[in-house]
Parts: structure tokens; sequence; C-alpha cells
């Protein structure tokens, strides 16, 4: 009688789970704890530097908008790899395929049009 196929998945699951956790809870158990702090402790590190503000600083949100602007286009990038060999597969007819991605890309556009027109691809406003 052979194994059911997700018999190996669950035993890998189930022994990264229990490796995770067992060293999450060695480190808790296992660590040094100081009574009394020094002040030194508790400033920030800045690689042996004196620190000249405070570690946690307002960032501004053209930041975040580029960032997402980054990761959307990063994955327009991620989804042509799949269109190439859905084009080339026999299976699939090429026309379909080809302007489903072309209906993809002029959306992808028109939302990086939208994003120059809004001024959020410009880091100084």
């Amino acid at each position: 009688m052979t194994p059911h196929p997700f018999w190996g998945l669950g035993i890998h699951l189930a022994v990264s789970l229990g490796l995770a956790l067992g060293l999450v809870a060695a480190g808790a158990l296992l660590r040094y704890r100081s009574k009394n702090p020094p002040p030194s402790r508790q400033e920030t590190y800045e690689c042996g530097e004196t620190p000249f503000h405070a570690a946690h600083v307002r960032i501004p949100v053209s930041f975040y908008l580029v960032a997402l602007l980054f990761v959307l286009f990063d994955l327009e990038a991620a989804f042509l790899f799949p269109w190439v060999f859905a084009l080339h597969h026999e299976a699939v007819p090429r026309t379909f395929v080809f302007w489903e991605m072309v209906i993809f890309l002029l959306v992808l556009f028109l939302g990086w049009v939208y994003a120059l027109k809004k001024g959020d691809l410009a880091w100084q406003r």
C-alpha cells in the first residue's frame, strides 16, 4: 500500500514547526536576564556612532508610495515570465493569451500614468 502523497508535506511541516517553536522556547529559557541593565543598553546603537536624533523618526508617505509602486511593477515583471511560457504552449490559443497580456499591461500602464499625473513618483514635493 502506497502512502498518501501529502504525508511527506505534513511531516515536513510538523518537523519545521516543532523545530521553530523548540528553538524559540530554548532561547527564551536559556538567555541571560540582567536584573539591572546599564543605561547604555537602552540607548540606540548606530555602528559605534553617537546618535544625533531619536531612532524612531517619521518617514514621509512618498517613500511608501514609491515602494508600493516598485512592488507593483516588480509583480508585473513576474507575471511576464509565465505569460511567455503560456504563449508557446500548444493547448492555449496564442491570440487569446497575447491579448490577455496586452490588456493586463494596459491596465498597469494606466495605473502608472495615473500615479505619474498625481505626482506620486516625484520624490521631492
